[in-house]
C-alpha cells in the first residue's frame, strides 16, 4: 500500500498556496487527502498493533495531528501545516502522547518523509525514569543502539545533550553520553519516490518494528 497520489498531490498545492483563501476553494482536495490518510494510518495502526498490543485501546483516527497551525507564538504566520502526521502511543490518552515512546509517521513532499520514534525533550518523571533505567541497565540500551538492523536504518540517535553528566549520577558511568541526552529521537527519512511504491506500507512496519526495542526501554518506568 502507498501513500495515495491525492495526499500527494495536496501537498504539493497547499506548499504553493497556505493561506485560507486557496484552502477554502479547495477544501476538498484535503477532504480526500484526510480521507486517504486515514485508510493508511488505518491500515497501519492494525499492522503495528501485532506486534505492538499495547496500541490496541486506540481508535487510529484519533492518532492524526489536525493540518491547522497553531500560530499564536508563532513568527510564521502560515494557517495549514504542510505534511500529514500522526502519533501511534501506547499513551491513555491523546493529551498523554509526549509521555510515552510511541511510532511517528510524517508525510510531506520534497523528501521531507519521515518514520521516527522515542523521546523528544521528556519533562518530569519520564526523564527521571529513563536516567534512572540508563543507569540501572544501560547497557541494555547500548545493545538495543548497536543492534546491526537499528543502525543500517536510524543511525545514530539524535538530541540535545548536556554538557555534564546530571547530578545524581556518576560521572565516570559507563553510559555517560546517554545520560546527558535530553532527548533520544531515531529517525528514518523516506524519499518521494518510496512514498508512491506499493510496499511503503510494509517498509513503515518494518522500520517500527525495528524502533520498538528503543520504545519499550525509553517506556519501562
Amino acid at each position: 500500500m502507498s501513500i495515495s497520489p491525492d495526499i500527494i498531490d495536496f501537498l504539493n498545492q497547499l506548499k504553493q498556496n497556505n493561506n485560507k483563501e486557496w484552502f477554502t476553494a479547495n477544501k476538498f482536495l484535503y477532504e480526500k487527502a484526510k480521507a486517504d490518510f486515514e485508510v493508511f494510518i488505518k491500515e497501519l495502526f492494525g499492522e503495528i498493533a501485532r506486534f505492538d498490543p499495547e496500541i490496541s485501546h486506540h481508535d487510529p483516527k484519533s492518532c492524526i495531528f489536525r493540518i491547522y497551525r497553531d500560530v499564536r507564538f508563532s513568527k510564521d504566520k502560515s494557517p495549514y501545516k504542510t505534511h500529514l502526521g500522526a502519533h501511534i502511543t501506547p499513551a491513555a490518552k491523546k493529551s498523554d502522547i509526549h509521555t510515552r515512546s510511541g511510532y511517528y509517521i510524517h508525510i510531506e513532499t520534497g523528501n521531507q518523509s519521515m518514520l521516527a520514534g522515542g523521546a523528544y525533550l521528556p519533562q518530569g518523571d519520564w526523564l527521571k525514569g529513563i536516567r534512572q533505567e540508563i543507569d540501572y541497565n544501560g547497557a541494555d540500551l547500548e545493545k538495543i543502539l548497536l543492534d546491526k538492523n537499528f543502525k543500517a536504518i536510524f543511525g545514530e540517535i539524535e538530541g540535545e545533550k548536556l554538557q555534564k553528566v546530571p547530578k545524581d549520577f556518576d560521572p565516570a558511568h559507563p553510559q555517560a553520553e546517554l545520560l546527558k541526552m535530553k532527548s533520544f529521537l531515531a529517525t528514518h527519512q523516506v524519499n518521494d519516490s518510496e512514498l508512491s511504491s506499493p510496499d511503503f506500507l510494509q517498509k513503515a512496519v518494518n522500520v517500527f518494528k525495528t524502533l520498538k526495542p528503543l520504545g519499550d526501554f525509553l517506556n519501562r518506568n
